[in-house]
C-alpha cells in the first residue's frame, strides 16, 4: 500500500499518550485521527488536546474493532497499561483477519509485554496480522544521545578503538496511576518499568551505526532489587491512601530500586559491559536520564536535569503543585532546571517521525517488536539473577515460562530481612 500521508489511532489516553501527543507538532506526513480509552472523558480529553494542537481531526471511538474498521485509520499506536497488551493486540489481529479493516501497521508503548512469554505473543499476533511493527523506546531517539553516539563513533572509536562501556540510568520519585505499583498489573517494579529504557539505549550506544543488533550478543546478566523507601512504614501508607487503600507496600511490594550489568561480546569476541540503574527512590527536581559511553580514550555524558534553562523562585512564591518545568517535578520553587522541550528531550518526536516514515515507505521500523522482545528477555534474566543472587547465563532456558516472584505478588524483603 503507497500512501503520502497517514492516519493514526491512539490505543490508550494517559500520561503516555499525551507525550506522543504533544511530539506530533514535530512529525510529518500523518494525522492523529482517533482515539479510544475505556474511560470517555480521558479519551475526550486527548481528543480535545489532538484539535488544540492541530495536529488531527481526533475522533473518539467506542472500541479497538471500530477505529481498525475506519478507512482513515492506517496506523496505531498502544499505549495503554501493560496488563492491557494481549488483549489490545489480539482485538487488533482479530479485526485484521476477519476483514473488518485494513493497516499499514501498529506501534507498541515499551515493555513489550509483562514477561517472556507475552513479549513473544505480541510478536507472533503482529506477525500473524502481516502488520508492519514499531517498538516505542523513545530514548533511542533522543537528539543527545543520536548526536552524541555519532560523534563518538566517527572521531572516537575510529581512531582508538570501539566503546567498551555503556551505562544508563533513569531515576524520579514514583509514577503517575497506581497501577505501576502493583507488581502483578504493570509485572514488576522499577526493573520492569524503566530498566527496559536504560537496557536498551545503553545496548544502542555499544552497537556499530550501521550494524545490527547481533553484531554484540547479550552472555550474562547479573542484578539486584530492593524496595528502599516506599516500603517504609510512613511512605506504604502514602501509597495505601492514594489508592484507596489497594496498593499494600507492607506486605505486597514491587522493587522501587534495580542495577543491573549486562555483559556482552561483540563480532572479535571482546566483553563490553552495560550498567544500569533505575529507582524510584529519587528525590531530586524530577525526572532525570543519565547516559555515559566510555572507550579507550574518549567518553560522553548526558543528563536531562542539566538543562540549558534554569530558573530561581524565591520562598516568597508559593504557586501550586505541577509538573510545568520538568517530568515528576518534585519542587516549585529554589534553582529548579526546566526542560523546554520533553517531547524532543526524551526522543518522542523523531521516534514517532521514524515510524511514519517507515510506515509509508513500506519498510519495518528499525526498531520494532523483535527488540522489545529482546529487551523482556533481559529485563527477566534481570529478575532471575535478582532473585538467585547470582549471575545468570544468557539466554536461559527457562525465560519462556518464568515470571517474577514480584509479579505474583510473592516479593517481600521487608519479611525476609527480618
Amino acid at each position: 500500500m503507497s500512501k503520502k500521508r497517514i492516519g493514526v489511532g491512539i490505543i490508550g489516553a494517559g500520561f503516555n499518550a499525551r507525550f506522543h501527543i504533544k511530539s506530533w507538532v514535530s512529525v510529518r506526513d500523518a494525522d492523529i485521527l482517533g482515539i479510544y480509552d475505556k474511560n470517555a472523558e480521558t479519551a475526550a480529553e486527548a481528543a480535545a488536546l489532538v484539535h488544540n494542537l492541530q495536529v488531527g481531526e481526533a475522533k473518539v471511538f467506542n472500541s479497538i474493532t471500530e477505529m481498525v474498521a475506519n478507512p482513515d485509520i492506517d496506523a496505531l499506536w498502544i499505549c495503554s497499561p501493560n496488563f492491557t497488551r494481549i488483549e489490545v493486540m489480539e482485538e487488533i489481529t482479530n479485526a485484521i483477519l476477519t476483514g473488518k479493516g485494513h493497516l499499514i501497521g501498529v506501534c507498541c508503548e515499551k515493555p513489550l509485554g509483562r514477561n517472556v512469554a507475552e513479549a513473544g505473543k505480541m510478536l507472533e499476533l503482529v506477525q500473524k496480522a502481516k502488520l508492519l511493527d514499531g517498538y516505542l523506546e523513545n530514548q533511542l531517539f533522543s537528539p543527545a544521545i543520536i548526536r552524541g553516539k555519532e560523534i563518538i563513533w566517527a572521531r572516537g572509536a575510529r581512531f582508538a578503538g570501539r566503546p567498551y562501556l555503556a551505562r544508563a540510568a533513569e531515576e524520579h520519585s514514583g509514577p503517575h496511576k497506581p497501577w505501576f505499583w502493583e507488581g502483578e498489573l504493570q509485572g514488576g517494579g522499577v526493573l520492569n518499568d524503566m530498566m527496559c529504557h536504560s537496557v536498551e539505549v545503553a545496548r544502542f550506544l555499544l552497537t556499530e551505526p550501521g550494524k545490527p543488533r547481533n553484531s554484540i550478543t547479550p552472555i550474562s546478566v547479573s542484578a539486584h532489587t530492593e524496595c528502599l523507601k516506599w516500603q517504609r512504614p510512613e511512605y506504604a501508607e502514602i501509597l495505601a491512601k492514594n489508592s484507596n487503600r489497594k496498593i499494600d507496600y507492607t506486605n505486597r511490594p514491587a522493587e522501587d530500586y534495580a542495577r543491573a550489568v549486562v555483559e556482552y561480546k561483540d563480532e572479535t569476541g571482546q566483553k563490553l559491559i552495560v550498567e544500569t540503574t533505575t529507582s524510584w527512590a529519587f528525590v531530586g527536581a524530577g525526572l532525570r536520564l543519565s547516559m555515559e559511553l566510555l572507550g579507550p580514550e574518549y567518553s560522553m555524558t548526558v543528563n536531562t536535569l542539566d538543562s540549558d534553562l534554569k530558573l530561581f523562585l524565591s520562598r516568597n512564591i508559593k504557586p501550586n503543585e505541577g509538573e510545568d518545568l520538568v517530568e515528576k517535578q518534585n519542587a516549585e520553587s529554589g534553582l529548579m532546571p526546566v526542560v523546554s522541550n520533553e517531547e524532543n528531550t526524551y526522543g518522542y518526536d523523531l521516534e514517532n517521525r521514524h515510524m511514519i516514515k517507515s510506515f509509508i515507505a513500506g519498510n519495518r521500523p528499525g526498531e520494532n517488536f523483535s527488540d522489545g522482545f529482546n529487551v523482556t528477555q533481559l529485563l527477566m534474566t534481570a529478575y532471575m539473577s535478582a532473585e538467585q543472587s547470582k549471575t545468570i547465563p544468557f539466554p536461559h532456558p527457562d525465560l519462556e515460562t518464568f515470571i517474577p516472584q514480584v509479579a505474583l505478588g510473592k516479593w517481600n524483603p521487608g519479611k525476609m530481612n527480618h
